[in-house]
């Protein structure tokens, strides 16, 4: 049984909230592809009736909407925080470096949904915008960082936050949430592996 399938321990109809149905609907747009599936799938893998989704949104759309939304959101909510507004760019830029990775492992069905959106729809195309001002602001960070001479200037700025982000992104390919106790690798060690490697090669020696 796939993880888009419904179990035993599945919410029941009259327990369905609009986080629980998220969820499941996650789940099968990575499983299946945002574009291969239908709501049918949805009702099957939710084990409620397609009236039963639409009580909660528009159509399948609107969930896209909402997963995108919370991935961008956890990211944005970054950029406020005090780590990344105060002191020398170099110092913001490994915090939302070390932020990202953390908010990629805590939402990570739904930033891996984020990563595939192919831009098929206009809430795709939306997600990507955002995505693209997000990466456009650490971009800036390091720039700034560059130009106040805590980071090597010889790796073009933009070119430098693609590798970053790539090396970020990646671990939505072999990352497990499992219990804690049984992860392969422990989230904080992740993390401080990500800053390590990222500005070990980045900060002028």
């Amino acid at each position: 049984m796939t993880m888009a399938q419904r179990d035993s321990s599945a919410p029941k109809r009259d327990t369905y909230t609009p986080d629980s149905l998220l969820a499941v609907a996650v789940a099968v747009f990575i499983e299946r592809g945002y574009d291969g599936t239908s709501m049918e799938h949805l009702s099957r893998a939710a084990g409620i009736s397609k009236s039963s989704i639409y009580h909660h949104v528009r159509g399948k759309e609107e969930l896209l909407e909402r997963a995108v939304g919370r991935a961008l959101d956890g990211l944005f909510g970054i950029l406020v925080e005090p780590g990344a507004s105060g002191g020398r760019a170099v110092e913001r830029l490994e915090y939302v470096t070390r932020r990202t990775t953390e908010v990629l492992m805590a939402e990570l069905p739904y930033v891996t949904l984020l990563l595939r959106v192919r831009g098929n729809t206009t809430t795709e195309r939306a997600a990507m915008e955002r995505r693209r001002e997000f990466d456009h602001r650490v971009a800036d960070l390091l720039k700034s960082a560059v130009a106040e001479g805590d980071l090597r200037g010889d790796v073009e700025p933009r070119l430098a936050t693609r590798l970053l982000f790539g090396m970020i992104n990646s671990i939505v390919e072999w990352y497990q949430p499992h219990a804690a106790g049984t992860r392969e690798h422990d989230d904080a060690a992740v993390v401080d592996a990500v800053v390590r490697l990222a500005f070990d090669g980045l900060r002028v020696s």
